[in-house]
């Protein structure tokens, strides 16, 4: 019998690793202020997002946005509605409208991410999330208590995207120099070699020597 329990326990855990998102990674610049989701190594989708006032830190009490290695632990608010306000990650029952003066509580949808490094280890402790806010005058800088904050529609985009085991990297650097590959240098335009130049009647050369 405990042999069968030992087995029958086993299965669970095999079936539910079997179900963690092993397709899409999020990256998120701190420099850029964004997110990029990438889909088994090719870009899907990009938001504008916030992380912390207090830059980029792990110690508790910090209030940083911590670097690292994370993943998506645990999706909380599936199913509620834009601006649902959440404390202690239950619906309070209020909905907040966009840009609500006076307010930045946590709303929409939470993704809860625990850190997969030594250095963010205590990121499931510091409840660092990626969350819904109100305040969404604000994305794009640099105003957040730790967390990364996105617009509503974006977060329920993210939530409905990605599912939980789901990779989560935060850096300092911007996308562009941590993912070389997604974005090739553009090639830099070059006029003809000993094409004369032609000035307009009326128009004035930027050298009267060259005339």
């Amino acid at each position: 019998m405990n042999l069968r329990l030992i087995f029958f326990a086993g299965a669970l855990l095999l079936a539910a690793c079997s179900q963690y998102d092993k397709r899409h990674v999020m990256h998120i610049s701190v420099a850029d202020q964004k997110l990029m989701v990438t889909d088994r190594g090719e870009p899907v989708a990009t938001y504008p997002i916030s992380t912390s006032k207090f830059g980029v830190n792990s110690r508790e009490g910090s209030y940083g946005t911590p670097a690292g290695r994370h993943r998506v632990a645990k999706k909380i608010g599936g199913g509620l509605p834009i601006g649902a306000v959440m404390k202690s990650r239950r619906f309070t029952g209020e909905v907040l409208a966009i840009d609500a003066p006076g307010r930045a509580p946590i709303v929409t949808r939470i993704l809860w991410l625990p850190g997969l490094e030594t250095q963010n280890r205590n990121s499931f402790a510091r409840n660092i999330y990626i969350h819904g806010t109100p305040e969404e005058r604000n994305i794009g800088l640099p105003v957040s208590y730790g967390c990364i904050r996105m617009k509503s529609r974006d977060v329920v985009e993210l939530y409905n995207r990605v599912g939980a085991g789901a990779r989560v990297d935060i850096f300092r650097e911007p996308l562009a120099v941590r993912l070389p590959k997604l974005f090739p240098p553009t090639e830099p335009v070059v006029a003809p070699a000993n094409q004369p130049t032609q000035i307009m009647a009326g128009q004035a050369a930027e050298n009267p020597r060259e005339l």
